[in-house]
């Protein structure tokens, strides 16, 4: 008779594992002795709105700190980024790709950005690629991110992050230099047309609040920086956020904010957080 229920209880275990997550941005993170609740946000790096709903701002409000991904709020980051945005070996973009091939993403970069690819030579293509997002999007640039640190800053709390700058932007040493080459020069090829398609539709999942559908759009996606590199992009970092974020959670309440691709899927933050034993519900 053990052995059955201990057979229940593990097939009730992985059918719960293997369930689709509900659509929600914001999850209560509660249990294993946390004496207040914690709150998990899913953001999105660019978007068109970055109004916060009511159970967002009253989530922040329970809380006592906020947690991104990096600390946004460092005034030495943007040094930090720079130190950090170059690739190794003294690769250059110029010799990752040929002479005409480099003249196209030279000519885009210049009708985009007002500045010659040669002035990104020695970064890592998929720096430049982000500083394309803005161009990504049919209104005005918002960011998530900022209207978070916002409010925070309007209560009197302090901004941290989950990782250093230099742990984010190694995360693109891990990533072939030629791969991430190879992708900017699609974008330079079809002038951002299908890279604003894509993003469209990741816009559109993040606003029905889908994470679960945000996820299979990175398996299924063309660019193979994030299709074929999903351990380096989300699931080792997710990994090595849980210990952050229980030791944090135990110390005080906070609202922890980070891509809305890190949450779902078994090797997800709201998985891993309960197969820790912790209860992380959807507030919706």
């Amino acid at each position: 008779m053990k052995q059955l229920f201990l057979f229940v209880g593990i097939f009730a275990s992985l059918f719960a594992n293997a369930q689709e997550l509900e659509k929600s941005l914001l999850w209560k993170i509660s249990g294993k002795g946390l004496k207040s609740p914690s709150y998990l946000f899913g953001t999105i790096h660019a978007t068109c709105d970055a109004t916060l709903d009511a159970n967002t701002l009253k989530a922040l409000d329970e809380t006592e700190q906020l947690f991104l991904e990096i600390d946004m709020d460092d005034e030495a980051m943007p040094m930090q980024m720079m130190k950090y945005m170059k690739m190794n070996d003294d690769e250059k973009l110029s010799t990752l790709l040929s002479a005409e091939d480099f003249e196209i993403v030279d000519v885009f970069l210049k009708e985009n950005m007002k500045m010659s690819a040669k002035m990104f030579d020695t970064f890592k293509p998929f720096m430049v690629s982000a500083m394309l997002m803005p161009k990504l999007l049919d209104c005005k640039y918002a960011s998530v991110e900022s209207e978070l640190m916002r409010v925070t800053k309007e209560q009197n709390e302090e901004v941290y992050g989950l990782e250093k700058v230099e742990e984010q932007l190694k995360v693109f040493d891990a990533i072939p230099y030629q791969t991430q080459a190879d992708e900017l020069l699609k974008t330079a090829k079809n002038g951002l047309e299908k890279d604003k398609i894509e993003f469209q539709k990741i816009m559109d999942s993040y606003n029905s609040k889908d994470i679960e559908g945000m996820l299979k759009m990175m398996d299924d996606s063309d660019n193979k920086i994030t299709a074929d590199n999903k351990d380096v992009l989300l699931n080792n970092r997710n990994k090595n956020w849980i210990p952050i974020i229980i030791k944090t959670a135990k110390e005080m309440p906070t609202f922890f904010g980070v891509g809305a691709g890190h949450l779902a899927g078994d090797e997800g933050v709201i998985k891993l957080l309960r197969k820790k034993g912790y209860k992380v519900e959807a507030v919706n």
